[in-house]
């Protein structure tokens, strides 16, 4: 641009001064900038054609449902693509609040359509929680253990756990226990010492690929300290003083892999293949519908149901996510969600009745009164339990059903109705319900049934509240 043209601009923008005038001043100085007549700042116009990606684009539609089956049909109609599956089940369910559920909080997040695709063919045990929830089919092969300066081969770790507290200085033929403070490892063999204890680094061992792509060991952590031997080898304790805590606590946060995650002598990776949360083609060798269902080849998954404090999905959401996942492409290929899934070649139209979830069996007499006497009843019993609900009598059961005195518009239990029911709601520490969630530890504070007891309850309610079959 000349310097003429330039000034004439200037001049201009100068005469825009108001506050309501800056759009007009900035529109004015970017023409100045960038000159008129097809001229650009650089002295010549840029021929080029911009890629730019087309948005909506639809993807082949899958042949149509022909038959007429009304739970076929609803399905779909309701849930036509992999994105209409994940806004009105998967973010319904699962991930319907920031911070809680599978939305940021819990493994695996999917609170996003890319988050959701991200589970397939990934580990379904990254962040266990309680151990007892974890299934073996889960497990990964854990990192392996030794000591610096002794000649046996390192040993692959079970599982580990810190327990705080004041460090004892063992003498007099004393020696540490199971529930004594400090760092416990165990493995899955014996070490090969023919000692109780000794000074020494324990180091823990990783198999990475380098850069170069070549496969290696490599020590990632050391910590060095009195260890005592027990229980014939496989077990290890680490005396830990109060300037190590630290150093523990940095240990634990690197992620040590434990093989026996779930502490039950079974080392999952060694039996079978770690299933993944999402099998292409395979939803039954699924662990994100083993969960859903509670059973995955026929065997039992621990931990409770899923989705845990929303209702189960219904035979058309089940159908939805078994025949996208039956359509999931099997060699690896990246899959849009804007694909539709195709109900005409799903092998579970033939059947949809099959995928009910609420099955049977978890009825008052049988499983849930013996999860509340165990739980509940230490406080919910005697001559003047708490708000008079005694859990330990014959009539516990009848009581069950009458007004909540703290919140008189639910009943404790709501037959079909977990979240209209005051009982679920305390289990659960819901923000609608005042007070500590149950039961209640007077001691420590806290209170929570297992995951497992929670399913349980959930599935009794929504079944119904059957007292017996």
């Amino acid at each position: 641009m000349n310097l003429d043209l330039f000034r004439a601009y200037w001049v201009l923008a100068m005469r825009l001064k108001s506050l309501r005038n800056v759009a007009a001043l900035a529109l004015v100085l970017l023409l100045a900038a960038c000159g008129d007549n097809g001229e650009s700042s650089l002295g010549g116009a840029i021929d080029f054609e911009p890629n730019r990606p087309t948005l909506g684009k639809e993807t082949a539609a899958a042949p149509a449902y022909s038959g007429n089956n009304p739970l076929v049909q609803e399905a779909a109609e309701r849930f036509r693509t992999g994105s209409d599956l994940h806004r009105k089940v998967i973010i319904r369910t699962c991930g319907p609040n920031g911070g809680v559920c599978h939305n940021q909080k819990e493994y695996p997040d999917l609170r996003t359509p890319g988050s959701f695709l991200a589970t397939i063919n990934a580990p379904c045990n990254v962040q266990p929680g309680d151990f007892s929830s974890v299934d073996d089919r889960c497990e990964l092969l854990g990192d392996r253990f030794k000591f610096d300066n002794q000649g046996f081969k390192e040993i692959e770790i079970g599982h580990l756990q810190y327990i705080a507290g004041e460090h004892e200085d063992y003498k007099d033929g004393n020696k540490p226990d199971a529930s004594s403070p400090g760092l416990h490892v165990h493995l899955r063999e014996a070490v090969p010492l023919d000692r109780e204890q000794l000074h020494a680094g324990g180091q823990f061992i990783r198999t990475f690929v380098n850069d170069q792509q070549i496969v290696e060991d490599l020590t990632f952590a050391t910590f060095g300290s009195r260890w005592w031997i027990l229980e014939g080898g496989k077990h290890l304790v680490a005396e830990v003083r109060s300037y190590q805590v630290d150093r523990i606590n940095e240990l634990l946060a690197v992620g040590i892999i434990q093989g026996d995650v779930n502490r039950n002598s079974v080392f999952g990776a060694r039996a079978s293949k770690p299933v993944p949360l999402i099998k292409p083609g395979k939803p039954e060798e699924s662990y994100l519908v083993g969960r859903l269902r509670g059973l995955m080849g026929g065997e039992e998954v621990p931990g409770s149901r899923m989705p845990l404090a929303n209702q189960p999905l219904t035979i058309p959401e089940m159908l939805a996510l078994f025949c996208f996942i039956e359509g999931l492409p099997a060699n690896g290929s990246h899959p849009s969600m804007s694909d539709a899934i195709d109900y005409k070649s799903c092998s579970y139209t033939a059947d949809p009745e099959s995928l009910n979830l609420l099955g049977a069996g978890v009825t008052w007499k049988g499983r849930v009164s013996k999860i509340f006497q165990a739980n509940c009843s230490g406080c919910h019993g005697g001559s003047e339990p708490p708000e008079g609900l005694d859990l330990r009598n014959d009539e516990a059961y009848g009581q069950l059903f009458e007004l909540s005195k703290q919140k008189p518009e639910l009943r404790l239990i709501e037959a079909g109705e977990p979240e209209a029911s005051y009982l679920w709601l305390k289990l659960i520490g819901d923000e609608s319900i005042t007070g500590y969630p149950m039961p209640y530890n007077p001691l420590t504070g806290e209170g929570k049934l297992r995951e497992g007891e929670l399913g349980d309850v959930q599935t009794w309610i929504v079944n119904g509240a059957i007292l017996d079959e």
